[in-house]
């Protein structure tokens, strides 16, 4: 059975649900009450990307805000995949996903990524405010994928980190 050891981020801007994505990743629960990732947080969890093929993950659950942006550079290194995190109710968040992937590729190299639209959950309270066509669109011009997520609901939350590890594997073989 092979197994693979994979460094993935958890990048995008502040309070987009990062953390709360990770947390219901890998021990399936949701806190309402946020709290500001200082730096990085580090993670493990084994993934079946396919039928007995199973990958460790070290998920970096890395800090969004500006003032974090100085030693944020330092966590991409040796990152295989990262998923692009973005707040489905905030608009500013996903104008800014290009920014994101820019400093992605300049400190991690051309890395595999999934666009997430998170917090898909508080959609019915405030309308769509992002053209999800567009962020479909954008994803795929850039050789990826986008799901949309609800770390409040669990939804797709599971399939965005398969889906992530087994592109990174097919990139490399």
């Amino acid at each position: 059975m092979s197994s693979f050891k994979l460094k993935v981020l958890l990048t995008g801007a502040a309070a987009v649900g990062k953390t709360s994505l990770v947390q219901r990743f890998i021990k399936n629960r949701f806190q309402a009450n946020y709290k500001l990732t200082v730096g990085v947080d580090i993670l493990t969890k084994d993934v079946e990307f396919r039928q007995g093929e199973i990958a460790t993950l070290s998920i970096w659950d890395i800090g969004g805000q500006q003032r974090f942006e100085f030693i944020r550079s330092t966590f991409y290194k040796g990152a295989a995949g990262t998923l692009l995190v973005f707040d489905l109710t905030r608009e500013q968040t996903y104008t800014e996903i290009r920014k994101w992937l820019t400093e992605i590729r300049q400190f991690a190299g051309d890395i595999p990524f999934v666009l997430i639209g998170n917090k898909a959950d508080l959609m019915e309270d405030v309308g769509v405010v992002i053209d999800r066509d567009e962020a479909r669109a954008f994803a795929e011009s850039e050789g990826s994928i986008y799901i949309e997520t609800s770390a409040k609901t669990g939804i797709n939350v599971d399939d965005a980190f398969t889906e992530l590890t087994r592109r990174i594997i097919d990139s490399r073989t």
